[in-house]
């Protein structure tokens, strides 16, 4: 053998050699065969296109703006008569509730959590960003679930207008950038399946609240249906209160809040099998808003 022969057989096994060692696992190291193949003749490998990055996701689909550019208000899919619902709860917890939450009351309900992942209901979350700072590794487990979405119900749970059940209130400048401290507070605790949407506290809002959040870009949720689990001591009324009131693409208001609203996980165990003997499907708000 010539040492010229020599030369390309030991660059040959050298190749082979870092080729296996590489062991990658990102989008530029995975080939497939025919990417292994050799390049044509007189095309230089550095010439080979170079692979397309993946598509952003889809941003959820929003409303278009209401008279005057107003933040729109969605309440259910209604004219549809596709058995759809979509079950939502409120993550409540005020700006000043730490002390309470320090001293050992509950503001979140993991069971309740628990149980909507067990019936596999996809589930829409509004949650305050004060909810999220307390609970931040709650929030990431629920804002990586493909089961939930998060979506923004202030970070203060402070009113939006006045009056509304005695919450203090914000005014113009305070509340919008009341939902963006709350947005922030979700990224910070590494939720990522957030979207667009927003529920005024207490459900009070006016003109001047929806012209507030116009620049924010979001939809406001509100629902067709109260189940009334707020205080409730008894979960037999609440499960009631759901089945009456649902008709083919409703929101349902609830509460994701231990210690104001104890009957929702048994509630919802009563509810959810009920549903679907009706032919109903749990979906989240995006796909209802997204029909």
């Amino acid at each position: 053998m010539t040492i010229s022969v020599r030369r390309v057989v030991a660059a040959a096994l050298l190749g082979a050699t870092l080729a296996g060692c590489s062991g990658g696992t990102g989008p530029a190291e995975t080939r497939t065969a025919a990417s292994r193949k050799p390049p044509a003749p007189g095309t230089s490998p550095k010439a080979a296109a170079p692979a397309e990055p993946a598509e952003p996701p889809a941003r959820p689909p929003t409303m278009a703006p209401g008279p005057a550019g107003l933040t729109p208000v969605f309440e259910r899919a209604a004219g549809t008569t596709d058995k759809t619902v979509a079950l939502t709860f409120d993550a409540d917890m005020t700006a000043d509730q730490g002390p309470r939450a320090a001293a050992g009351e509950r503001f979140d309900n993991p069971q309740l959590i628990a149980a909507l992942r067990s019936l596999k209901v996809p589930s829409t979350v509004f949650m305050t960003g004060r909810w999220a700072e307390e609970y931040p590794d709650q929030a990431r487990a629920i804002g990586t679930d493909p089961n939930f979405e998060i979506a923004n119900h202030s970070y203060s749970h402070h009113a939006f207008k006045s009056p509304c059940y005695g919450l203090p209130a914000l005014d113009g400048a305070a509340a919008r950038a009341d939902v963006d401290r709350a947005f922030e507070a979700f990224r910070t605790a590494g939720a990522r399946n957030v979207v667009p949407y927003f529920r005024f506290p207490g459900g009070c809002y006016d003109d001047a609240a929806l012209r507030a959040l116009s620049t924010a870009r979001v939809t406001a949720v509100q629902w067709d249906v109260v189940s009334g689990d707020a205080f409730a001591k008894d979960p037999g009324p609440v499960a009631q209160q759901v089945l009456d009131g649902v008709k083919p693409g409703s929101v349902v208001v609830m509460h994701c809040t231990r210690s104001a609203a104890p009957t929702t996980e048994q509630a919802i165990r009563r509810i959810v099998p009920e549903l679907r003997a009706r032919g109903y499907r749990f979906v989240k708000v995006s796909e209802l808003i997204g029909r």
